[in-house]
C-alpha cells in the first residue's frame, strides 16, 4: 500500500460498518467464555471481571481506531485468547495484585520489542508465500465449520449458504451482511434467539493495585509475552502482508504494548494484531478497494468501545445468538480472503512445498510448549524454504 499516513475520518458505508460489526461478533462470541475462566482462575469477583471487559474493550477500541486512521490500513487488534488460555491455567492461586503485576511485565516486554524494531526486522525475512499460506491454515477451520455443522442445522445453515451464494453474484459488496440478516430472520423464527438471556448494565473500571512477584514474573508474564508474540502477533503482522499492506510493524506492537501497560491494573491483561477477526476487515466484501478497508477496522474499534462501555451485557448478548449462525456467517465472510490466500500461496513453484507445509501444519491445530500451530506452521515453512534455497544455489554452482 503507497497511501501515506495521516489522520482521516470515515465516511459512512454500510459494507465498512458490516465487516466491523461480524469481526466484532466472532472476536466475543469465539473467545470471551477464555476471558471469563482466566480471570475466575485468579478468582475475580463479578465487578471485576465487568472491568477485564471494560478494559479489555476500551484498549481494543483505542487501538483499532488510532492505528488504523493514524495508518490508513485496516489494523485490527484483539485480546490475546492463547493468552487466556495460558491464564485459565496458570492462575490458580496467585493473588490477583500479582496477577496484575505479571501483566504489566508482559506488556513492558511488547513494548520493548516495539521500541527496538528486533520483531520487524525478523519478520522481513518471512517470504509473501508463507504469510498467505498460514494465513490460510489459520482461517480453514471456518470455512470447513459451515460444512461440518450443516447436517445438524440444515434449514439455518443451508439457508444462508443458499443467499449467499444468491446474493454473491447481485450484491456483492453486501453478500455477508445481507446473509447475517437472513440468519437472524430464520434464527428468530426458530425461536433460537434467547433475547431473555441480555441484561443491560454498564460496566465500572476496578482498579487493582499491582505487586510483583519472581514467580509470577516468571511463570505468568514471560509466557503470556511469548504466546502473545508468537500465536498472535505473528499470525497478525503475516495477515497484513499477505493483504499487501506494508503498515510498519514496530509501531503497532509498540502501542499495543502501551495499552496494556496503561489499562492491565483494571483487568486489560494483553493487547496484540488480530489476525482472523482482521482477515474479515481486509476482505474485497468490506470494500473492493483496499485503500478503504481500514474503515472496516475503525467500524470494528466503535463497536468495541460499545462492548467495553456495556461489559457483561454484551458478553450476554453473543450467548443469545445461536452458534451455528455464528459459524456461518464467520465462515462465508471468510470464504474470499480464504481463496486469495491459497491461491497466493501455491503460485511460486519454487516456494509451493514450504507454502503447503505451512498451511497444512497451520491448519492441523497442533500445539508444542504452549505455542499454537499458527507459529510452529511458519518455523516449518521458513526451514523448508531455507533448505530449497540452498539446494537451487549448489545445482547453480555445480552448473557452472
Amino acid at each position: 500500500m503507497s497511501n501515506p499516513p495521516g489522520l482521516a475520518f470515515p465516511r459512512f458505508a454500510f459494507s465498512h460498518l458490516a465487516a466491523g460489526f461480524i469481526a466484532v461478533l466472532v472476536g466475543y462470541t469465539s473467545s470471551a467464555a477464555i476471558v471469563f475462566q482466566a480471570a475466575g482462575a485468579a478468582g475475580a469477583t463479578p465487578a471485576q471481571i465487568a472491568s477485564w471487559l471494560w478494559a479489555l474493550g476500551i484498549g481494543m477500541a483505542v487501538t483499532c481506531i488510532g492505528l488504523s486512521l493514524r495508518y490508513r490500513a485496516p489494523v485490527l487488534t484483539a485480546w490475546s485468547t492463547p493468552g487466556a488460555a495460558l491464564l485459565a491455567g496458570s492462575l490458580a492461586g496467585v493473588p490477583m495484585n500479582e496477577a496484575i503485576g505479571a501483566f504489566l511485565f508482559s506488556s513492558a516486554l511488547l513494548t520493548l520489542a516495539g521500541a527496538t524494531g528486533w520483531f520487524e526486522r525478523i519478520m522481513r525475512h518471512v517470504p509473501q508465500s508463507l504469510a498467505t499460506a498460514m494465513l490460510g491454515g489459520v482461517l480453514l477451520r471456518f470455512g470447513l465449520d459451515v460444512f461440518i455443522s450443516l447436517p445438524e442445522q440444515l434449514s439455518l445453515i443451508g439457508t444462508m449458504l443458499l443467499a449467499f451464494l444468491l446474493l454473491r453474484h447481485t450484491v456483492p459488496r453486501y453478500a455477508v451482511a445481507l446473509t447475517l440478516l437472513v440468519g437472524l430472520v430464520i434464527a428468530g423464527g426458530q425461536g433460537a434467539i434467547h433475547v431473555e438471556q441480555i441484561q443491560l448494565a454498564f460496566a465500572r473500571p476496578v482498579f487493582t493495585l499491582p505487586s510483583f512477584s519472581f514467580g509470577s514474573l516468571i511463570g505468568v508474564g514471560i509466557p503470556l509475552f511469548i504466546v502473545t508474540m508468537a500465536s498472535q502477533n505473528v499470525p497478525g503482522l503475516a495477515v497484513l502482508r499477505a493483504n499487501g499492506y506494508s503498515t510498519p510493524a514496530s509501531p503497532l506492537i509498540g502501542w499495543t504494548g502501551l495499552t496494556g501497560l496503561l489499562l492491565a491494573p483494571f483487568g486489560g491483561y494483553a493487547y496484540n494484531l488480530a489476525a482472523i477477526t482482521a482477515a474479515i476487515c481486509m476482505s474485497p466484501d468490506a470494500d473492493p478497494d483496499p485503500a478503504q478497508r481500514y474503515r472496516a477496522a475503525v467500524w470494528a474499534g466503535v463497536f468495541y468501545l460499545f462492548t467495553g462501555l456495556l461489559g457483561a451485557t454484551v458478553a450476554s448478548l453473543f450467548v443469545a445468538f445461536p452458534h451455528a449462525l455464528i459459524l456461518t456467517v464467520a465462515g462465508l465472510a471468510l470464504l474470499s480472503t480464504i481463496g486469495n490466500s491459497l491461491a497466493t500461496a501455491l503460485k511460486d513453484e519454487g516456494e509451493r512445498d514450504a507454502a503447503l507445509l505451512t498451511f497444512l501444519a497451520t491448519a492441523s491445530g497442533l500445539s508444542l510448549g504452549g505455542i499454537g500451530s499458527a507459529f510452529w506452521g511458519l518455523v516449518l515453512g521458513l526451514a523448508v524454504n531455507l533448505l530449497n534455497i540452498r539446494r537451487r544455489r549448489r545445482l547453480a554452482v555445480g552448473a557452472r
